[in-house]
């Protein structure tokens, strides 16, 4: 799947930034294959790029229009298909990580057709797997994995695979997600794998490499969060992870969408210990990575100081202070590179 830029993020009418992450994602890491942004009224989310209309991003010379809002469910609201359709009449690609098929849908389909361009579905591989094995594999892999959903993930993955290449290791990032995919140009959306297969996909993702390179993997979900747990302990197991970094998000209470309460970094650190164990034995934390951004700079610093203490671990925000404490952690249990 080669999708073309510039890019032309479409944020619909979404409540908060957190629904736009994909195209924020986007934005935050390949902000030069983006044109401008297009709201519809009451979207409550800001990517910072322009505002603009279709027309005038087509004029511009935006390749594809992207669909850069996620919801629970993966569906396309109704009232958004006519800026869709709209979009392919102006001579755009469109690209959706929502779980339903751009295809599926009459008015898109048929306005592809009569325009000749292209749909991309990056929730949906056509790429086949085999259930998970769990035969130790040569290579080193890094997981990050969550307190709740939406916590940073992607970013900690992303920060740490840069962090570790400037300071001369051989790592390479592997996406499991939409914005992920969207951002490295390779990679897969784990959650719309059938569940017989999560864990084959993610030793597929992750394969035997050289003995020195290592594999940082975007986690997704949590092992706590009752929709998706299974997601979680699939990739947990596939991935095979020697070292894991949790992430966390200090103001919550709750989990993103249940009522379900928030569990704490120690409990996530115990768990995925307790069940990544069953493919790699030597599993173990080497960090915590906090989004602080409900945090002034003092507090920030004080709360992982705090964190930090509390698991003998280095704690760090991964946007807000980079990654040079968890690359020294590495350097520490693994040796230089």
């Amino acid at each position: 799947m080669e999708i073309a830029h510039p890019y032309l993020l479409f944020l619909g009418d979404v409540p908060d930034a957190l629904a736009a992450k994909t195209a924020i994602g986007i934005v935050d890491w390949r902000r030069e294959w983006c044109l401008g942004q297009i709201r519809l009224d009451g979207c409550a989310a800001d990517t910072g790029l322009p505002d603009t209309t279709i027309a005038e991003g087509a004029k511009a010379g935006a390749k594809t229009f992207v669909i850069g809002a996620v919801n629970a469910g993966g569906r396309l609201p109704d009232h958004w298909i006519a800026s869709v359709v709209e979009a392919l009449d102006a001579g755009l690609d469109v690209a959706s990580g929502l779980h339903v098929r751009l295809g599926s849908i009459d008015a898109i389909r048929e306005a592809a057709e009569r325009n000749g361009r292209k749909l991309h579905d990056v929730r949906h591989s056509n790429q086949t797997f085999a259930t998970g094995k769990g035969t130790k594999r040569a290579g080193k892999r890094i997981l990050t994995v969550g307190t709740d959903c939406s916590v940073g993930k992607k970013y900690t993955a992303l920060a740490m695979d840069r962090a570790m290449n400037q300071r001369g290791y051989s790592s390479s990032f592997c996406a499991t997600g939409q914005t992920g995919v969207f951002i490295s140009g390779r990679g897969l959306s784990l959650d719309a794998v059938v569940a017989d297969f999560i864990a084959g996909a993610a030793e597929w993702l992750s394969p035997e490499t050289d003995e020195n390179h290592w594999q940082i993997i975007e986690g997704q979900g949590s092992l706590y969060h009752p929709s998706f747990a299974g997601v979680t302990l699939g990739l947990l197991h596939g991935s095979q992870p020697d070292a894991f970094i949790v992430c966390h998000e200090p103001s919550r209470t709750k989990m993103r969408g249940v009522e379900t309460p928030l569990p704490s970094i120690r409990q996530v650190i115990d768990l995925t210990i307790q069940c990544g164990k069953l493919t790699n034995p030597n599993i173990q934390c080497i960090g915590v990575a906090v989004n602080t951004t409900s945090l002034d700079e003092d507090e920030a610093w004080a709360y992982l100081a705090k964190i930090g203490e509390e698991f003998g671990l280095p704690a760090t925000d991964p946007v807000r202070f980079g990654m040079d404490v968890m690359v020294d952690k590495i350097a520490a249990e693994y040796g230089a590179p």
